[in-house]
């Protein structure tokens, strides 16, 4: 019996790379899972699923559409009669340089990877919620969003990126507190790992030698997924991790680091002196510019 045995859950993005990882991680760990993908890959994922000896059925709808994610939700409800575990990955990179950066590529990153997150989010809470009133009873259900080091820290090159993945933190934060009473748990991972949209950004992701630890495998961010989305996690919510290799970190994205004070309006003259208290090192200048590539 694994961890997640009985539940349902739904995994966006998951015809490969991480999501792909994480949809196996959850069927072996007895959940069964709707695999979402807009590809012919939802229907290949399904079927390592089923001949590993899990259920899985596949979907395409386009999660970034109203209805596809209405129907989505539904296919897990209809198709395995309930739905516990929601897990968003589905995401596109379009990167280029603010000057360069079309309206086109701006509005497709952030609906695919904001909406993306947001619709499933909407029609799996009023799921719940109908669910709860209906048994007079939490839920016990699960959301785990996917953010990235460009969202808490931002990226060269990836405005749009960048922008969507910093509101899926906000989206987590929020969902958090409102799907509280209704015992759902929202957290998201900032993942790191080699995958299909990331192979031609990181060169470190590179595929070692057989028989040395992958640090870059998509695989390792999977046990921390099946661990958020499992009982044992009821607790934690309204969190963001990273997770890496052999690695899980907390995050506190909104902690103060420091304040200057006084019991009157500031002038800009004392806000020109009392700035080093903030950000120490302005006498310093400048620093650097980081040695990156840029892309067009």
């Amino acid at each position: 019996m694994g961890v997640l045995e009985g539940k349902v859950a739904i995994v966006t993005g998951a015809g490969q790379g991480l999501g792909r990882a994480e949809a196996l991680a959850l069927a072996a760990e007895g959940a069964a899972v709707i695999v979402n993908d807009m590809s012919d890959r939802a229907e290949s994922v399904t079927a390592e699923i089923v001949a590993a000896g899990g259920r899985a059925a596949a979907n395409r709808d386009d999660v970034s559409s109203w209805v596809g994610a209405e129907k989505l939700v539904r296919a897990a409800v209809d198709g395995f009669g309930r739905l516990d575990i929601l897990m968003c990955n589905a995401g596109i990179v379009r990167d280029r340089m603010l000057w360069n950066l079309s309206e086109a590529e701006w509005d497709d990153v952030v609906r695919v990877h904001l909406k993306g997150h947001f619709a499933p989010t909407h029609f799996a809470a009023r799921h719940w919620r109908e669910e709860s009133k209906r048994t007079g009873a939490p839920v016990n259900a699960r959301i785990i969003y996917t953010t990235s080091d460009a969202g808490l820290y931002g990226n060269i090159g990836q405005a749009n990126y960048s922008a969507a993945k910093a509101g899926i933190v906000g989206l987590c934060f929020d969902a958090a507190k409102e799907l509280e009473r209704l015992g759902v748990t929202v957290n998201a991972i900032s993942p790191r790992g080699r995958t299909p949209m990331t192979m031609g950004a990181f060169g470190e992701t590179k595929p070692v030698a057989e028989g040395v630890f992958d640090l870059w495998a998509p695989e390792n961010v999977a046990p921390w997924i099946v661990y958020l989305a499992s009982d044992h996690a009821a607790r934690i919510t309204g969190q963001i991790f990273a997770v890496y290799g052999g690695t899980v970190r907390r995050y506190e994205p909104s902690t103060v680091l420091a304040e200057i004070e006084q019991d009157a309006r500031w002038t800009v003259a004392g806000l020109i002196d009392a700035a080093e208290q903030l950000v120490p090192g302005l006498e310093a200048g400048a620093p650097p510019l980081p040695d990156v590539g840029i892309p067009e």
